[in-house]
């Protein structure tokens, strides 16, 4: 398995896909990870590059601290908290961001 995003909603997926040039799996965890849920990503997303991008908020620094136990190797991409959520967050600056990750972006 290649590259995986978590976001926390499908609104954020979204928003990314507007600007990703790649093929890029993109997980949304709709706010939060049950158990099992958590254990079926851990299994699923072993082999793979994970990076990780929450709401500014919160409920979204809650997730990463989750994710970051479960995902010790995870890159952590973050969007300036001004834009609070990652879907309000503007295209420039998502590009940016997954630029600097080393990512293929849409030129815009």
């Amino acid at each position: 398995m290649g590259k995986v995003i978590i976001v926390e909603g499908k609104t954020d997926g979204e928003r990314l896909r507007q600007v990703l040039a790649e093929q890029v799996d993109i997980v949304v965890t709709y706010g939060t990870l049950g158990y099992q849920r958590l254990n079926e990503l851990i299994d699923k997303l072993q082999d793979a590059d994970v990076y990780i991008l929450t709401d500014a908020d919160e409920s979204g620094e809650k997730l990463r601290r989750q994710l970051k136990k479960e995902f010790p190797n995870a890159t952590h991409l973050y969007a300036l908290r001004e834009f609070g959520q990652v879907a309000n967050t503007p295209l420039k600056h998502l590009s940016e961001i997954f630029q600097e990750a080393k990512f293929l972006v849409k030129q815009s």
